[in-house]
């Protein structure tokens, strides 16, 4: 029977609309991990076996992100074209990450407090042991001095070739600063970056349309290897976890949006790509360079979205601080050590410091949380075991949270520093202005309309759009 021929009360779709869903990145990261996951129950040795799928596409990410990062920094820094504007941002994203960061250790501490997961567990510490953990959450962590000096890498090159993030950050810095000293000297240098940041968003867009195949594989090892039934031993660990991580999104992140002007539902449902990408891959490295080109087309300026997001990477992990007060406060429940509030508050003082430079991928917030044990005599660093068959099923949450984090600390710094055009940002999340992936928008996504003269109030002003600092996002005519 033809569409023409169809009963009445029939509804049939538009020609093409199950393919346009299909071509959709986050319609296809939700049928890998809804795959995956299948894939992982029904036939666990298999999917445990397909760990290198998650583990190359991570791979393949992480590869550009010290460029990525290097030439972002880089040119929003010689654009700004003033060094104390610069520093002006980087302070208000500091004490923005410091606060939210304490506002979310302070929750985890409260909740796992209240609802005491690990109490009546009763293990005994002589029967723990380290057999079995990663080598890096039993080695010894270095000292506070010790993580300030690694900020140095050797050499300019190696901050690019190496795997964490703040040596690129302290190098780009640098290396922005200077060619804004150079003054005409450093403009030919300038414009040559900003030339290679669209080759690099061009190839990140060609990677990213391999993260449904990396979701896939990641969500079929972590069930295969885990199994569903790991949930159930802990579960109260981890559904307080998310319910936690949840409130903090909803409540906290949430205000800060409303404090802003803007929405935090809009928000979320414009990133949904990347927070599916994130969900399969439990990691937030993968959409870093996409949530800078999405921040950037939502209005804020190249400048705070370079400088902020890759910042926010290893200083604001929202979903990290969550877990380390939760993680280490039921492990002292599960071995019946009464922490005091003042025990309790040492420690938080000490996550304060574990959490910072974590990376965004799997496995970090873990490491840190064995930093953090280490560096306190309250609870045995062996008590990691009870938590390590689980914390894969705690990341996913983890790298969530930092990543809506991270997105909305970008937008409220842009916001303070005047550098958010508020009402391309309302019409960009209302979906009026669509972002699209095409290679000449991954490097500054435009509208693909003229808008109102009132969507840019700043295009009547001369000197608004040309105020310190301040790089308004053209319109696509």
């Amino acid at each position: 029977m033809s569409r023409n021929d169809a009963a009445p009360g029939t509804v049939t779709a538009p020609p093409g609309r199950i393919h346009r869903l299909l071509s959709l990145l986050y319609v296809q990261c939700l049928i890998g991990v809804l795959a995956g996951a299948a894939v992982g129950w029904l036939w666990p040795s298999f999917g445990a076996d397909l760990k290198p799928l998650g583990d190359g596409f991570i791979a393949l990410v992480r590869m550009m992100i010290a460029p990525v990062i290097f030439c972002t920094v880089v040119h929003g820094i010689a654009s700004m074209g003033n060094a104390r504007a610069v520093g002006r941002v980087s302070l208000k994203a500091l004490i923005y990450f410091e606060v939210l960061t304490t506002v979310a250790m302070v929750i985890g501490l409260v909740v796992v407090n209240i609802v005491q997961p690990g109490s009546g567990l009763h293990v005994d510490p002589s029967t723990l042991s380290t057999e079995g953990l990663p080598p890096e959450a039993t080695q010894s962590h270095e000292s506070v001095a010790a993580f300030v000096l690694s900020t140095i890498p050797d050499t300019l090159p190696s901050a690019l070739t190496g795997h964490e993030i703040l040596p690129v950050l302290v190098v780009s810095v640098l290396f922005g600063f200077g060619l804004n000293a150079a003054g005409e000297a450093g403009a030919g240098i300038t414009q040559g970056i900003e030339n290679l940041s669209k080759v690099l968003f061009t190839l990140i867009r060609w990677i990213m349309r391999l993260a449904p195949v990396g979701a896939f594989g990641s969500m079929a090892f972590t069930i295969g290897n885990y199994g569903l039934d790991t949930l159930r031993h802990l579960f109260l660990l981890v559904g307080s976890f998310w319910l936690t991580a949840l409130f903090f999104v909803l409540v906290v992140l949430g205000t800060v949006m409303r404090i802003n002007g803007l929405r935090l539902l809009p928000f979320l449902r414009y990133i949904k790509e990347e927070l599916l990408i994130v969900l399969g891959t439990s990691s937030s490295e993968p959409v870093l360079p996409r949530m800078m080109a999405k921040l950037h087309h939502a209005g804020a300026s190249k400048p705070v979205v370079g400088i902020t997001l890759p910042a926010g990477y290893s200083f604001n992990l929202d979903g990290t601080a969550i877990y380390l007060t939760m993680g280490s406060v039921f492990l002292a429940q599960a071995l019946g050590i009464d922490l005091s509030l003042t025990q309790q508050l040492s420690m938080l003082a000490v996550m304060l410091l574990t959490s910072k430079g974590a990376a965004g991928v799997t496995g970090s917030g873990f490491i840190a949380l064995a930093a953090t044990l280490s560096a306190v005599p309250h609870v045995p660093v062996a008590a990691l075991a009870l938590i390590f068959g689980i914390d894969r099923f705690m990341s996913e949450a983890r790298a969530l949270t930092s990543v809506v984090g991270n997105g909305v600390a970008t937008l409220a710094v842009a916001k303070w520093e005047g550098q958010l055009d508020e009402n391309r940002a309302r019409a960009v999340l209302r979906g009026e202005i669509p972002y699209t992936s095409a290679p000449e928008n991954d490097h500054t996504p435009e509208p693909q309309e003229e808008p109102t003269p009132d969507a840019h109030p700043e295009e009547a002003d001369p000197e608004a759009a040309t105020g310190a600092g301040r790089e308004p996002v053209p319109a696509a005519g």
